[in-house]
C-alpha cells in the first residue's frame, strides 16, 4: 500500500486580492441588475468575451456559476427541478445544475456575496466551441426573459485550421455587432474593443506563465489550486483586473521557486489531469493525491483560458483564430500531440482521465487515446468515472481505492 499521510495544504499570499476581485465581479453585476445603469451579456466562458467588454456590457458567466453549484454542493439537490422541466440528466450537468438552481430560486452567490440572484441579461451570446449545450441553456434563459440569444456556431473535430475557417468565425463575431448595438443600446466602438483585446491576451500571457511554473520540480502549485485561481482568467478576461491579479499571482509563485517552496512536500509523483475537474470533490482528491506525494502538475481544462492568439491589430481574425484552436475543438491527433508536449514540459509520470457522465466533450478517454499515449510516451494512465457537477455519478470509496493503487504500481513501476 502506497505511503499515505494527511499534508496540510499550503495557502497562497494572494487569496485575499482573489477573493477581492471575485466580489467586486458579482457585486458590480448585481448592482447594475437592481440599477439598470449599465447593460448586462451572459457569455459562455470561452465566447466573445472581448467584444461584450468593448460595447460596455458587464458580463457574466453562466458556466462559473454551474462550477460555484458543484463547488458547493448545492448541484444535486437542484438537478431534479431541471430534470423535471425536460432536461435530461444525461446532459451537462452545469446546465441542469444552473436552470435547475434558478427555477429554486438559489444561488451559492447569497452565501458568499448576500446576493438573492444571477443578474437579469439584456442579451445571451454563446459560442459552440465547447458543446451544443451552451446554446439550449442560454434559449431557455432567452425564453424565460424574454430576450435576445445571438452566438458563434464552430467547426468541430478540427486538425488543421484553415484561413477559410478562420475567416468565416470572425465574420460570424462581426456580425453580432447589430443585434449588441439594439440590445446595448451603445454603438460600436472599434478603440474600446481593440483595448479589450489586448488586456486579454496580457491576461492570458500571465496565466500561461503562472500555469508553466508547475514545470519546476518540485511544483510550487498543483492542478486544485489552479482551479482556483483560474477564476479572473474566466470573469476578468478583457478587463485590467485580470491582468493586475496575474502579475501578483506570478511572482508569488517565482517565489516559492526561489525558495524552495513545494506544493507538495516530499513530492515523489507528477500527474496530469485530463478533463473536467470534479467540482464537489476538489478538496478531497487534493487531499488524497497530497497524502500520497503524488503532485497534479498540469492539465488540459486550466489551459482553455490561453488565448495568446489574440491581437489588437487585427481583433475579429485573432478572437477566431483564438476561440478556434481550443484543445476541445480538436481532432484525436491533435489532442496527442498537445498532451505529448505537456509531458515535455512538465515530465509527469502518470495521467488521470476524468470521464465525466454528462460531459461527453471534455471526456478524451473514450476512443482509446489513453492506450495510444502510453504505446507513445510510456505514460500510464488511469481512468476515475464521475461527473463535474453530479455526485451521483461519482463513487468515492472506488475512486480512492482506484488511485492508491495507482500509485503504488507506480512507485513498483508495475504500470
Amino acid at each position: 500500500m502506497a505511503d499515505q499521510k494527511t499534508i496540510k495544504r499550503k495557502t497562497f499570499e494572494c487569496s485575499g486580492k482573489l477573493k477581492q476581485v471575485m466580489a467586486d465581479h458579482f457585486l458590480e453585476l448585481d448592482r447594475a441588475s437592481q440599477s439598470g445603469d449599465s447593460k448586462i451579456a451572459w457569455c459562455s466562458s470561452v465566447g466573445p468575451a472581448e467584444l461584450l467588454r468593448g460595447m460596455g456590457f458587464l458580463v457574466y458567466y453562466p458556466e462559473n456559476h454551474g462550477a460555484m453549484l458543484g463547488a458547493s454542493r448545492m448541484a444535486a439537490d437542484v438537478i431534479p427541478y431541471a430534470n423535471a422541466e425536460g432536461y435530461s440528466p444525461d446532459i451537462c450537468s452545469y446546465l441542469t445544475s444552473d436552470i435547475g438552481a434558478f427555477l429554486q430560486e438559489k444561488t451559492p452567490l447569497t452565501k458568499a456575496y448576500n446576493i438573492s440572484a444571477v443578474p437579469r441579461p439584456d442579451v445571451l451570446v454563446f459560442n459552440t466551441n465547447q458543446c451544443r449545450d451552451v446554446k439550449d441553456w442560454f434559449a431557455w434563459y432567452s425564453r424565460h426573459f424574454n430576450v435576445p440569444l445571438v452566438g458563434v456556431h464552430t467547426y468541430r473535430e478540427i486538425g488543421e485550421i484553415g484561413y477559410d475557417q478562420i475567416k468565416e468565425i470572425a465574420k460570424q463575431i462581426e456580425d453580432l455587432i447589430p443585434d449588441l448595438e439594439a440590445a446595448g443600446g451603445a454603438k460600436f466602438d472599434m478603440d474600446r474593443f481593440k483595448e479589450a483585446v489586448g488586456l486579454s491576451k496580457k491576461t492570458s500571457q500571465l496565466w500561461r506563465a503562472c500555469l508553466e511554473t508547475a514545470s519546476a520540480v518540485p511544483s510550487p502549485w498543483t492542478f486544485f489550486d489552479a482551479t482556483i485561481h483560474m477564476a479572473p482568467a474566466v470573469v476578468a478576461r478583457g478587463t485590467q483586473a485580470g491582468v493586475d491579479y496575474y502579475e501578483i499571482l506570478l511572482k508569488e509563485l517565482k517565489g516559492r521557486i526561489k525558495g524552495g517552496i513545494a506544493a507538495i512536500e516530499g513530492e515523489k509523483h507528477r500527474l496530469y489531469w485530463e478533463g473536467m475537474p470534479i467540482w464537489g470533490k476538489l478538496r478531497a482528491l487534493s487531499e488524497q493525491l497530497s497524502g500520497l506525494k503524488a503532485c497534479v502538475v498540469a492539465s488540459t481544462y486550466c489551459n482553455t483560458w490561453i488565448y495568446e492568439q489574440l491581437d489588437s491589430a487585427k481583433p475579429f481574425e485573432s478572437m477566431a483564430q483564438a476561440y478556434t484552436e481550443l484543445f476541445i475543438v480538436r481532432d484525436e491527433a491533435y489532442k496527442e500531440q498537445y498532451i505529448q508536449e505537456c509531458h515535455d514540459l512538465y515530465q509527469f509520470d502518470g495521467i488521470i482521465f476524468h470521464d465525466a457522465k454528462t460531459c461527453p466533450n471534455n471526456s478524451n478517454n473514450r476512443y482509446g487515446m489513453p492506450e495510444r499515449l502510453r504505446g507513445n510516451t510510456g505514460v500510464p494512465a488511469l481512468i476515475i468515472n464521475g461527473d463535474l457537477n453530479d455526485l451521483r455519478c461519482y463513487s468515492e470509496e472506488q475512486t480512492k481505492t482506484n488511485i492508491e493503487a495507482f500509485i503504488e504500481q507506480l512507485e513498483e513501476g508495475m504500470v
